[in-house]
């Protein structure tokens, strides 16, 4: 029996490395182009609309409040929800700007 074993040889369909790495690529390349680039862009201008945030915008939290911009900081954004009714709110907790305001042009 041990000497059928030794005669038997290599296992059939063996082929080679790369014809099984192949579709691991093919799935990887494929996982790229469709989940992880398009979220990356997104991510990237969410944050350039982030930065672009001035007062007098017109903006909505993730939170759904909708309100003004009185003042914005760095980090943080002052936001009058109603009439005399300001909050504090992180600049990464904005979803989205309904009204820009026009920056002034001092070009005439």
């Amino acid at each position: 029996m041990f000497h059928l074993i030794l005669q038997a040889g290599p296992p059939a369909g063996g082929g080679s490395p790369i014809g099984a790495i192949l579709p691991m690529i093919l799935i990887f390349v494929l996982f790229y182009f469709l989940l992880i680039r398009p979220q990356s862009q997104r991510y990237k201008k969410h944050q350039a609309m982030l930065s672009e945030i001035v007062r007098g915008d017109q903006i909505v939290t993730n939170g759904g409040l909708v309100g003004k911009v009185t003042k914005a900081t760095d980090d943080e954004l002052t936001v009058e929800i109603a009439q005399n009714v300001k909050v504090k709110v992180r600049r990464a907790m904005i979803a989205d700007v309904l009204n820009r305001t026009e920056p002034a042009n001092d070009k005439k």
